[in-house]
């Protein structure tokens, strides 16, 4: 800052000079001492100066009592799970009150490497979102012995991101048992973070005891993966934040509700992590969770500060997180603190967002990455490479849940003369494969899964957490085929075919990741595929089905994953085959 701004601050501060904005007659939520400031609210240069009743402003507005709260603050979020660019990801989320993220865009990353990262930052600028990327961590997500990325990044690549002002700390370290058992390259990424006193992000689903300690001491600051209260209460204790999360699909907040006290909370925030965009635009973001918190029995002040001030001050970011002199003036408008309805979302002291719509320009193409809309490399898909000859009649089924995690079920299976696994309509066990798009490999994983409850055909995407292969399951390999061939001439996103056709088409041609489409016509693709899918296809209704697809090759999350190299039990760290002896 130059000393003539700080001059002009202070001057405004202490009433001597106009305040560039007057807000009067509002109820400022005070998120240090839980409290309500019946006032006026001044602004300057884009920070708050201050409140009280004396301020004059060059301009000015009538608050009609409504409460100032500052602006929510995701610490933990993928933006590609909105199937949106960043630019289109801030007009869903300010709207609802959102005014910095921390974005983990290691989906992208996963893809296309440093070149994917550079377009979320060149994206990110046509929005007035706060968004601060953290440096992928774990690209692939466990180990290329187990899968196949498009690109592999390293302490090298971390450093360059620090260096180039292009991250601002480690994104989740999906690696967890890399980091318990003191891999090498694992403590070369953790030593550029911890050296340059740059945030860790965690990811440790089912760890406890003495490899929860370990990986603690390795300096990870927090965690996402939380599914019960036992591990909330035993991360907290290691002196964790825990990050409340509540997604499209993974909805822990309503049970991790059950261990927040008046002593823990402000060890808490809320979090999204995966939000697709009609739920954004329909549901909401932070203030969804914030209504969820309320419903179940929080105080409307506790569940805020979750949202800001938490956040703010175990993300390191002094200069948000509450309505105080000097900090941003990101604040938002709200007419009733239980509903928790945003009537105006201010960033900097501009107004960016109003009743529900953003009042940000409309998106312009990135000049310089058109690469990305040819993501999908490979070459015609033929059914041998979808043959699963078996052993004997028993097999290992990946099993769903409603949560993010699978079982490892042993099952018995019908096969053909030939020992090959057949689909048998009055078994609720599908063929899935996993097949790598990025250097033309020609790997295919194959296996089994259970919960999808599949009649007719077969659906294909390009989301596949998190190294992004072409996922597929069907009936049989010639439906599974078809899906795949029509996938790749699409260039990404989600295909459902009924007896060899395409029924329905989501194209994401940004990196097979997100969509170059308005949002409302994403929204309305996204709509009609899952309906067409549910009903043609009877997939489980309660699954949405290309988030549920995408979670089969998650390598980091309990039980059995499939992935291009084979099916992985995520608990031993190692791939085993599909059929039991």
């Amino acid at each position: 800052m130059k000393k003539d701004t700080l001059k002009a601050l202070i001057e405004q501060a202490a009433g001597r000079k106009n305040a560039d904005l007057v807000i009067r007659n509002v109820q400022i939520v005070d998120v240090y001492n839980a409290e309500i400031i019946q006032s006026d609210l001044a602004i300057g240069n884009g920070k708050i100066l201050g409140w009280g009743h004396a301020y004059q402003g060059n301009a000015e507005i009538d608050g009609k009592n409504q409460y100032v709260v500052p602006g929510l603050i995701d610490p933990h979020i993928h933006i590609e799970s909105a199937s949106v660019s960043p630019a289109a990801f801030g007009k869903l989320a300010t709207p609802h009150g959102t005014t910095t993220i921390l974005a983990d865009p290691h989906e992208i990353v996963n893809v296309a490497g440093m070149h994917g990262l550079s377009y979320m930052v060149a994206s990110a600028q046509q929005t007035a979102l706060r968004i601060k990327y953290m440096m992928p961590s774990c690209v692939p997500a466990a180990s290329p012995q187990f899968e196949t990325s498009g690109a592999i990044i390293k302490a090298p690549e971390i450093k360059q991101a620090f260096a180039q002002k292009q991250a601002y700390g480690l994104a989740e370290f999906m690696n967890y048992v890399g980091v318990v058992n003191a891999e090498d390259d694992v403590l070369d990424e953790l030593l550029v973070a911890q050296n340059e006193d740059r945030l860790i992000d965690g990811h440790s689903p089912s760890l406890a005891g003495q490899a929860l300690n370990a990986y603690r001491v390795a300096g990870i600051h927090d965690d996402h993966e939380c599914t019960t209260t036992q591990e909330m209460k035993d991360r907290l204790q290691r002196g964790m934040y825990v990050y409340l999360r509540y997604g499209t699909v993974s909805k822990n907040l309503p049970t991790l509700l059950k261990a927040l006290t008046p002593q823990n909370s402000r060890f808490c925030a809320l979090c999204g992590d995966d939000i697709q965009a009609v739920t954004l635009r329909d549901r909401g973001h932070l203030d969804e969770s914030i209504r969820v918190c309320v419903q179940n029995g929080v105080p409307p002040i506790t569940a805020i500060q979750m949202a800001t001030i938490n956040t703010a001050q175990c993300c390191g970011l002094n200069d948000r997180g509450g309505i105080a002199p000097g900090l941003w003036a990101d604040f938002l408008l709200v007419s009733d603190l239980t509903k928790f309805k945003v009537t105006q979302t201010y960033i900097g002291g501009k107004l960016v967002a109003e009743n529900g719509m953003s009042l940000e320009p409309a998106e312009k193409p990135v000049e310089g990455y058109t690469d990305l809309l040819n993501s999908v490399h490979l070459n015609h898909f033929e059914t041998e490479k979808l043959s699963l000859k078996l052993p004997t009649r028993r097999a290992h089924v990946i099993g769903l849940e409603t949560t993010s995690r699978t079982k490892d079920l042993i099952k018995e299976v019908t096969t053909n003369d030939r020992d090959e696994f057949v689909w048998h309509p009055d078994q609720d066990i599908v063929k899935v494969a996993v097949v790598e798009r990025h250097h033309q490999t020609g790997n295919v994983g194959v296996g089994l899964i259970s919960g999808f409850k599949l009649q007719y055909g077969a659906i294909a995407s390009t989301i596949g957490h998190d190294s992004h292969n072409i996922v597929v399951l069907g009936v049989n390999d010639e439906e599974m085929a078809a899906a795949v061939n029509a996938l790749v001439q699409q260039q990404g996103g989600g295909i459902a075919v009924r007896d060899g056709k395409v029924i329905a088409a989501l194209p994401l041609k940004i990196g097979g990741l997100m969509s170059d489409e308005a949002v409302e016509t994403l929204i309305q693709k996204q709509n009609m595929f899952n309906q067409l899918v549910h009903e043609d296809l009877q997939l489980n209704s309660e699954f949405n089905p290309l988030m549920k697809l995408g979670a089969i090759p998650l390598d980091v999350i309990p039980n059995l994953r499939l992935t291009d190299k084979g099916l992985m039990d995520v608990t031993q760290t190692r791939l085993i085959p599909v059929g039991v002896k």
